[in-house]
């Protein structure tokens, strides 16, 4: 029996984000988080619409983190030969495809909030017919949509040369950015581990649910070869060993979904259970256990996990927000309303929802996800008044969060049962006056635990799992509870309104009709991205006059 130091053995979390990467080390006994180190990813946009992220940059960033994350651990007097496996999380659905024999990108990471494919979807959706579409659906538990792998995987191939050229040659590889970070730890292009667990192969819409493994059907229907794809393996074994740095020869044990990550990392492991994640989207899971619960209500079905080759596979359903915490870096960054995000819990809290100036602001900056699937919306502020000051923005910020997670939740209710509490974690659920509004808008309690990694610790249990390590039953942590302090009639006078601004962000953009050379200039509107803008500068204006002596 191997002796370890006075924590015990340790398991290391790859955790990688759209907005960051982070490596970190647990304790297996306490699931104690002893020692991170994190670095921020970039984002492009080359056009409107497309998001990407330099591959190599994740690539790089993953392997700084672990040597300064091990390091780190020295300076602790911690044996790192404690350290006894790792598990990796990702952001889910964005698309990397590679030369095999070379190991470079072959184009950037095409990142999940990317909606380049909206003609690829629309061509699909006529000239597939309703009853393909909806085998799609059935068969992989998620719409066409621009969110999935599978279009940009299909994009990429009909529209990138160093593509199509290495599929023809036999060198191309493709995968989720799992796939990518597990086939380059493990040796690259000198014998690397091409392979991806069922959460994320579940979120490339080429898995048939039920058997697990890359469906004929879709791949015809996408017109993907299968000898590019990652080999499916579960959550929860060994893929391969780690072939460089500090950590050579340490097996890589467990790989999950960064939203599936959480649902383990917040013990969501029994049917009902649900948990919601903060952070650049927002993105809520339902344990549905081993049934295949297909939604009548615009939620997706997903793997939620599969602990081990040889065990059955948990499945969920999902209700995904495409913009929550990037609400507030837009604020900051592009319209200068906030010095810094951390301000925002401050700032909300200095106005009321119902005082003169509160505005309705729907942030559907690239359309819509769960329930609605609208990708011709577009974000609206309602309600401007001169009145309206910086502070009434912010908190409209807060309040769309919390508007679209209550619509998913009701789906949800619809769907199975209606939720009796939401576990929150993620970065933006430190914002306390985000998480008092959340119970005010859901009218039940909001619970946040004080170790804010959950989806890191999802990762690390997978892997001490795996690995023998992890006790078999992770007790909850302490946390913060969140109780409702408004009425029903309020709550309900609130969702009435904040439904009233949806239906104004519908219809912004139509292809169709702004291909038409027949239309008639002197009725349409001013473009929405204009407007938006300019109402929001219109008040930041506003605000600085009013300082004025």
């Amino acid at each position: 029996m191997r002796e370890f130091g006075n924590f015990g053995p340790l398991i290391g979390a790859i955790d990688e984000g759209t907005s960051n990467v982070k490596f970190l080390i647990f304790a297996a006994n306490t699931s104690e988080v002893l020692t991170y180190h994190q670095l921020t990813l970039k984002r492009f946009s080359p056009q409107q619409g497309w998001v990407e992220q330099d591959a190599l940059e994740i690539l790089s960033a993953v392997l700084e983190c672990i040597e300064v994350t091990i390091d780190n651990l020295r300076k602790l007097d911690i044996d790192p030969a404690d350290l006894v496996g790792i598990g990796l999380t990702n952001q889910r659905e964005t698309t990397i495809v590679w030369n095999s024999l070379t190991g470079e990108p072959l184009y950037s990471a095409i990142v999940w909030l990317d909606v380049r494919t909206s003609k690829i979807v629309d061509d699909l959706i006529k000239s597939k017919g309703t009853q393909s579409i909806f085998a799609v659906t059935q068969t992989s538990g998620l719409p066409l949509s621009t969110y999935f792998s599978s279009v940009k995987l299909k994009w990429l191939l009909e529209n990138v040369t160093a593509i199509k050229d290495a599929v023809t040659n036999g060198n191309c590889m493709a995968g989720t950015v799992d796939s990518w970070l597990i086939w380059n730890l493990t040796g690259g292009c000198r014998g690397g581990v091409h392979v991806t667990d069922v959460t994320n192969a579940s979120r490339t819409q080429l898995m048939c649910l039920r058997n697990l493994q890359w469906d004929k059907g879709l791949l015809r229907f996408f017109n993907i070869p299968l000898e590019i794809l990652p080999k499916i393996k579960s959550s929860s074994e060994v893929y391969g060993y780690i072939s460089t740095g500090s950590l050579l020869g340490t097996p890589i044990a467990g790989c999950l979904g960064d939203q599936q990550a959480a649902l383990i990392g917040q013990n969501c492991m029994n049917f009902g259970q649900v948990k919601c994640t903060y952070g650049t989207g927002c993105f809520l899971l339902y344990n549905t256990g081993q049934s295949i619960v297909h939604s009548q209500n615009g939620l997706l079905t997903t793997v939620a996990y599969k602990l081990g080759p040889d065990t059955p596979a948990i499945y969920a359903l999902e209700g995904s927000v495409a913009v929550a915490g990037d609400t507030l870096q837009w604020l900051q960054t592009s319209m200068g309303i906030l010095n810094d995000v951390s301000d925002s819990e401050y700032l909300a809290d200095q106005v009321a929802d119902n005082e003169e100036g509160s505005i309705c602001f729907v942030p559907a900056f690239n359309g819509l996800y769960s329930p609605h699937w609208r990708k011709d919306a577009r974000g609206v502020m309602c309600g401007i008044s001169s009145t309206t000051r910086n502070e009434h923005i912010i908190r409209a910020a807060l309040e769309a969060v919390c508007q679209q997670t209550q619509a998913v939740a009701a789906a949800m209710a619809s769907d199975c049962a209606p939720l009796r509490k939401l576990l929150a974690d993620g970065g933006m659920s430190q914002n306390s006056a985000l998480m008092q509004m959340q119970a005010d808008t859901l009218g039940i309690p909001v619970i946040r635990p004080l170790m804010m990694e959950s989806t890191a610790l999802g990762a690390a249990i997978v892997a001490g799992r795996a690995l023998r390590v992890w006790p078999p039953i992770t007790p909850s942590p302490p946390s913060d509870t969140f109780l409702p302090v408004i009425s029903s009639e309020e709550r309900e006078i609130r969702r009435k309104r904040w439904e009233e601004a949806l239906d104004r962000c519908m219809g912004w953009t139509n292809e169709d009709r702004e291909k038409d050379d027949k239309i008639d200039h002197t009725s349409t509107v001013i473009p929405p991205g204009l407007f938006f803008l300019g109402t929001a500068l219109l008040v930041i204006l506003a605000d600085k006059l009013k300082k004025l002596p």
